[in-house]
């Protein structure tokens, strides 16, 4: 079930305290409207009642869609109690074909939760940004850029995955072939020793770099 609790928190921009509410987890199947609050970010926003900033709220939560059989965790700051995530885990070994994972922060939630509406593998989705990026980087050196999933667009063999990334300052879209993901999924079909085990583990930048190396 979906539980919320309270929270103190400090604004920013003019250092006033205020109680906002928070979640401890979410379960889509009780409360879909927290689906899409989830998916836009809006979920952890909220308005100072002094001066009206619009402030983030970071905190833990655990996201269950018992429908998708899917756990996101987002733990930020990596300050999780292993006895709790050995608990859970052992739990959804019961249920049977759960995918767990771990995220750092809102926006490896909300991107997880729209790589799996779009029925697609957060692990081929991270060989696919790895491919794209040392593709851009080929033309641009000096690039920095972090891919993020934005959707998936078109039908068939015509789709096409499109990254969001910053560059000059702005968000600029970037289209990759349905062909890209194929192949990608073709790579980790046959090199199962580097899929993700049983457990809540990080499926991100960092793994696929590990996994490449």
């Amino acid at each position: 079930m979906s539980i919320q609790a309270q929270a103190n928190a400090i604004c920013p921009k003019c250092g006033q305290s205020h109680i906002i509410p928070i979640y401890k987890s979410i379960n889509t199947a009780e409360n879909p409207e927290l689906k899409a609050k989830v998916r836009d970010g809006s979920l952890f926003l909220w308005e100072c009642p002094h001066c009206g900033g619009v402030n983030l709220a970071k905190y833990e939560v655990l996201y269950h869609d018992p429908e998708r059989k899917l756990m996101f965790w987002m733990v930020p700051g990596n300050d999780f109690s292993e006895s709790q995530m050995t608990a859970i885990t052992n739990h959804t070994k019961a249920m049977g074909g759960y995918k767990l994972r771990l995220v750092k922060d809102m926006g490896e939630l909300m991107e997880k939760v729209l790589i799996d509406d779009a029925g697609l593998d957060d692990a081929v989705i991270e060989l696919c940004k790895w491919v794209t990026l040392n593709e851009l980087k080929q033309k641009d050196a000096s690039l920095a850029a972090k891919l993020r999933f934005y959707r998936l667009e078109g039908e068939g063999e015509a789709r096409n995955i499109v990254f969001s990334f910053a560059k000059g300052g702005q968000m600029v879209g970037m289209k990759v072939g349905w062909n890209v993901y194929e192949d990608c999924e073709g790579i980790l079909t046959r090199n199962p020793g580097i899929l993700p085990g049983q457990g809540f583990v990080h499926i991100d930048d960092e793994w696929i770099n590990s996994c490449i190396r």
